[in-house]
C-alpha cells in the first residue's frame, strides 16, 4: 500500500504542476512609454538626426531669429500626394528644430492656407510666399519619400524662400516595417 501511496502522490504533485503550467499568466500592468524610450526608437531618431544634419550643413545660414516653414513631405510619384508618413515626418522635422531652438511657423492653425483633405500642408508657391513674408521666414524645409522593397526613401531639403536655392539636403531611408507600412496607408478621397 506505501509504494501505491508514493505513486498517487507523485502523480497528484505532476498533475498540479502540469495545470499550473496551462492556468492564463499573470497580466503584467501596462506601463505607457516613456519620452525617452519613444524618442530613441528608429524613426523619430532618423528624422531628429536628419533634421540635425540640416541645421549642421546650413551652418551660419540659419538664424534662430527668424521662422522656418516646414511643408508636408509628399510622394515622389504623385508629388499632390501625401500619407500620414508625410505628415508625420514633417512634423517631426518641425519638432526637433524647435528643440534646436529655432522658431517654426505652425502652419495647421492657419485659416487661409489651401489644405486637401488627407494631405496636410500641400502649398502653392504664392502661398509659401506670403507666409514667409507674413512670418519673415528665412527658409523652408520640403521633401519627399518613395516606398521601396524593405525601405521608405526620403530626400529633405532647406531651402532659402527668397532664392529657392537650397542650404542644405540629406537623404535617408526608414525601414519598410509593419509601422511605416500603416502610415503609407492613404485612405481614399471622400
Amino acid at each position: 500500500m506505501r509504494p501505491l501511496f508514493s505513486l498517487l502522490m507523485l502523480l497528484c504533485c505532476a498533475l498540479v504542476l502540469l495545470l499550473n503550467g496551462c492556468a492564463p499568466k499573470k497580466l503584467q500592468s501596462y506601463k505607457p512609454a516613456s519620452y525617452g524610450s519613444v524618442a530613441q526608437s528608429e524613426p523619430i531618431a532618423t528624422n531628429y538626426k536628419a533634421a540635425d544634419a540640416l541645421i549642421a550643413q546650413a551652418g551660419g545660414q540659419l538664424s534662430p531669429e527668424h521662422p522656418v516653414i516646414v511643408a508636408t513631405l509628399v510622394n515622389i510619384n504623385a508629388l499632390e500626394e501625401s500619407s500620414p508618413l508625410g505628415r508625420l515626418v514633417s512634423e517631426q522635422l518641425g519638432a526637433r528644430f524647435a528643440q534646436q531652438g529655432f522658431k517654426v511657423v505652425e502652419l495647421k492653425i492657419r485659416q487661409k492656407l489651401y489644405m486637401k483633405r488627407n494631405e496636410g500642408e500641400l502649398m502653392l508657391t504664392r502661398e509659401i510666399r506670403d507666409i514667409a513674408q507674413q512670418h519673415d521666414a528665412q527658409a523652408l524645409i520640403i521633401g519627399t519619400y518613395t516606398e521601396g522593397a524593405d525601405r521608405v526613401f526620403i530626400n529633405l531639403k532647406l531651402t532659402q524662400v527668397e532664392t529657392n536655392i537650397a542650404l542644405a539636403a540629406v537623404d535617408y531611408a526608414l525601414p519598410l516595417d509593419m509601422n511605416i507600412r500603416s502610415l503609407l496607408y492613404r485612405p481614399a478621397p471622400m
